[in-house]
């Protein structure tokens, strides 16, 4: 069962790899910019993430009851959910730094990963703007990809 599980999540990245190839490729100069930078931004944004949503849940868990007692159940629900993957995410983040600055491989993977929960956040959320922006992101963790071992 868990050779199934591998080789679907091999396909799916497989899968958007091949659809971000049809792309046009960044310049080499600007790819290893991003290498560089990449663990850095984990984190910086991955500590900021955890933060906030260490806060974000103490806010969410006060106010859900009061938002659902007025009818808001879902909106209740999906301030929990988003708070949760955003604090998965961010520690995702901390997880891929050391991979990321040593260009392993596992912190690619972790880094492709922690777009899928913001794909996911941003799906549940029901905000255009976030799969687009997730979308991007994806561009530029493709066309990194090959620095990573």
């Amino acid at each position: 069962m868990a050779e199934k599980k591998g080789a679907t999540l091999d396909s799916i990245v497989t899968y958007l790899e091949q659809l971000y190839a049809k792309l046009p490729s960044l310049p080499a100069n600007i790819k290893e910019f991003i290498v560089m930078v990449t663990p850095w931004l984990a984190l910086i944004f991955g500590v900021l993430g955890v933060l906030g949503s260490l806060s974000a849940f103490g806010i969410s868990v006060v106010a859900s009851p009061l938002v659902a007692l007025g009818g808001g159940f879902n909106a209740a629900t999906g301030l929990i959910v988003a708070t949760v993957i955003g604090l998965v995410a961010s520690v995702m983040e901390l997880i891929a730094f050391p991979g990321l600055l040593n260009k392993k491989m596992s912190g690619w993977t972790m880094l492709f990963w922690v777009e899928a929960l913001g794909v996911l956040s941003a799906v549940i959320s029901l905000s255009g703007f976030g799969v687009i922006m997730a979308l991007v992101w994806y561009y530029f963790i493709f066309q990194i990809k090959s620095y990573y071992k």
